[in-house]
């Protein structure tokens, strides 16, 4: 009789490719990166780079080593010191992008480009305040012919499990949040519409991410979608559940996304014109002390999609009576628990939802 260990790896390594794959579950045979490793010359490094065969895509943190760190990486190009493995993800167009040595390797871009002389040098401080011109052809070549180890997560691999990887590999100084990991991973013209999306003046205004430099607004609208589209089939975590509605809709057709954006931007107008400066806001009877909250941005915004109300009717609607309304309901406990406890439970999303959606109902 076959052990469990005996039983999983005829599951993981299979004999013939005849087995059912359920991607919502992540069956165990998909459970595993596929991988191909080069080791490309920097003279191939750069050239991909220059044209975008290998990309640095928004989501990774901005070019921040200063040129004394930039340059010690050249110097120890030259003194045949180890650069440690860059890691890239396979696009579906072929192109690579890079997962991890973002700053390795735009320093060696801006380097072989003559964009700044070596400085703090400490092993050949005789190359001091050179430019990769200036360098002697045979320093030149030397650095161009050093190869650096390269691995890449093949576009095969499942996307969930890419995303773990992320992750794993997610070790800088600041760390990427779940939906800078989604751009990498997911990038594709759905996403591009949501960071559009998420620039507007008014949706920073309404939901305090007027400094967002980390996609927490992106964020706020894929869950407005993925909650509009799926919710009768929310399951925690959120973090999966949003991810595999991006990776559903990563190469969503133009005329849907369209639909989608406009959805959005009326529900989002509407919204503020009922509850204006409250729009997804708490609040205690000062009615001074506004905080956004992201459980009652989805309530909100997903009530008024279920009612539907005209800008007539909201118009003619007492703006006063209704934050006196709001500010009734949050000082109800039941319901101030589904915004402030629990948050991403299957049951609690809904019953915020619903019982918001009931609540709007009163109001026309």
């Amino acid at each position: 009789m076959d052990n469990k260990s005996t039983v999983l790896a005829n599951r993981i390594f299979p004999d013939n490719d005849d087995f059912e794959v359920e991607v919502i579950n992540i069956p165990a045979e998909k459970r595993k990166l596929i991988t191909e490793t080069y080791d490309f010359t920097v003279s191939t490094i750069v050239e991909y780079i220059n044209n975008k065969h290998i990309v640095i895509p928004n989501f990774q943190r901005g070019y921040v080593w200063n040129r004394a760190q930039a340059s010690r990486l050249i110097e120890s190009l030259i003194i045949q010191c180890p650069i440690p493995v860059i890691y890239l993800s396979q696009n579906n167009d072929e192109t690579l992008s890079v997962i991890d040595g973002n700053q390795r390797l735009t320093s060696i871009s801006l380097f072989l480009n003559n964009e700044f002389p070596l400085t703090g040098l400490v092993t050949y401080p005789e190359l001091e305040g050179l430019t990769f011109n200036e360098l002697d052809p045979r320093f030149q070549r030397h650095i161009i012919n050093r190869t650096i180890r390269c691995i890449a997560i093949l576009k095969d691999t499942h996307p969930q499990i890419k995303f773990d990887v992320f992750e794993r590999l997610n070790t800088g100084s600041v760390r990427l949040n779940p939906q800078e990991l989604r751009h990498g991973i997911y990038s594709g013209k759905f996403l591009t519409e949501i960071e559009e999306l998420g620039k507007g003046s008014l949706f920073k205004k309404l939901t305090s991410t007027t400094n967002d430099n980390r996609m927490k607004g992106d964020e706020l609208i894929l869950r407005y979608f993925t909650l509009l589209e799926r919710l009768q089939n929310y399951e925690k975590p959120m973090t999966v559940f949003l991810n595999k509605y991006a990776e559903d809709n990563r190469f969503l057709p133009a005329d849907r996304i369209e639909i989608l954006s406009e959805n959005f931007k009326s529900n989002l107008n509407k919204c503020h014109l009922l509850y204006g400066d409250f729009t997804f806001k708490t609040f205690d009877e000062t009615k001074k002390r506004l905080k956004a909250n992201t459980a009652l941005f989805e309530a909100q915004m997903l009530s008024m999609n279920n009612i539907d109300p005209t800008l007539e009717q909201i118009e003619a609607v007492n703006k006063v009576g209704v934050i006196d309304k709001v500010l009734e309901l949050l000082n109800t406990e039941d319901f101030y628990n589904t915004i402030t406890k629990g948050t991403t439970d299957n049951r609690v999303v809904k019953k915020r939802i619903s019982d918001y959606t009931a609540f709007l109902q009163t109001i026309f």
